[in-house]
């Protein structure tokens, strides 16, 4: 041993170890499986023609818009007697940010859980970049990038030695130096892991998921211990990423984020797939009737405001609101009277439905649903 540096050394050969155990592991579950002696029940193949491990390079001759890079057909996953997926089928086009949504207890954890190949199913049929995930082997996970809630990483590294233990496990990962510059940790690559913040460590955790250059992404709450401004960073990184090809599963319970990112949403509950649309349009926001609401200045207190009819709150506060289909007009006809009077409408504001008010009524409505059995 060299002197000062036993204890980093020996935690160097003790990770480079743990990675050539991990990948001698899936290289031997994936001949058990290949040969038959590992038996796991995956229910019907409807897309059969695919074989169980795809061949590299019969992907790489397919046309990237050609095969989506994910599809989920009939899923299905049983813990004992609970049915926790049931049934759920979606596809994810490549060089697309998909967002699965649901409260907890939908199914969601265990959906991906299975297509990142860390979950066997119960029936029907997954394909991530045409491969099985539940038989996956090493050229599988080269390809996928995973970004869980948590997870675990050893605080006596460096940032940047704890980037280039995990570059070491791909075949053509990226560079190192210029992973930890875009996730924003190149003022702190000298810094040991024990030492970061929260915030700070969740960039780690997508960096160590960038390292593998993967063409699917799983992001996990991945900006959870963010603040404002390092959130916002982080959407235009993920944004970056789909701009030069690379699909995204995300999960995330903000919805800002969700709007800022996804170019499409599945929503689940009680294990189905209930809702899935653009985030503009998911539950119908985009021909959901708009709020118009306003305070009727007080010379003016006691006069009907035109393209009526309007609810107006109890109280002295001459609060004006309205849900129409056709804002335009409406809005003509109130500045136009606004205007022929000499006044300002205080508090104007013209709404429609958040991404959140459509969710909530959309899980709440499936929840209605399953109490009633439907």
């Amino acid at each position: 041993m060299w002197p000062g540096t036993g204890g980093r050394v020996g935690v160097l050969v003790a990770w480079a170890w743990a990675g050539l155990c991990f990948v001698a592991r899936e290289r031997f579950r994936a001949e058990l499986l290949a040969g038959g002696l590992w038996s796991c029940s995956t229910g019907p193949r409807s897309l059969a023609a695919w074989p169980a491990v795809a061949d590299d390079a019969v992907m790489r001759e397919r046309p990237a818009g050609q095969v989506p890079a994910i599809v989920v057909e009939g899923l299905r996953k049983d813990y004992g007697e609970v049915c926790a997926v049931d049934g759920v089928s979606f596809q994810v086009r490549r060089g697309e940010i998909y967002a699965l949504l649901g409260p907890n207890g939908a199914g969601k954890t265990s959906t991906v859980e299975i297509l990142e190949g860390h979950r066997q199913r119960t029936g029907g049929s997954v394909r991530v970049l045409g491969f099985d995930p539940g038989a996956g082997d090493r050229h599988f996970r080269e390809r996928v990038g995973i970004v869980l809630q948590s997870g675990g990483m050893d605080a006596e590294l460096t940032v940047r030695e704890m980037v280039s233990l995990f570059a070491g496990f791909y075949a053509r990962p990226r560079d190192v130096a210029a992973t930890i510059e875009q996730v924003g940790l190149a003022a702190k690559r000298r810094a040991r892991v024990r030492t970061l913040s929260g915030g700070q460590a969740r960039r780690l955790d997508l960096a160590l998921a960038l390292i593998g250059n993967p063409e699917v992404l799983f992001l996990d709450e991945p900006t959870t211990g963010f603040d404002p401004n390092a959130r916002r960073e982080a959407w235009d990184m993920i944004a970056g990423l789909r701009a030069c090809g690379t699909t995204v599963l995300l999960t995330s319970h903000y919805l800002d984020e969700v709007q800022q990112l996804a170019d499409r949403i599945g929503v689940m509950s009680h294990g189905h797939l209930v809702e899935e649309s653009t985030p503009d349009a998911l539950g119908g926001r985009d021909v959901s009737g708009t709020v118009i609401s306003f305070r009727l200045p007080a010379r003016l207190r006691g006069s009907e405001p035109p393209a009526g009819p309007w609810d107006q709150a109890a109280g002295p506060a001459g609060e004006f609101t309205m849900h129409t289909d056709e804002p335009t007009r409406v809005l003509l006809a109130l500045t136009r009277w606004a205007c022929a009077h000499h006044v300002e409408l205080p508090g104007l504001t013209v709404t429609r439905p958040s991404l959140e008010d459509v969710y909530l009524r959309i899980t709440g409505q499936a929840e209605i649903e399953a109490g009633d059995g439907h």
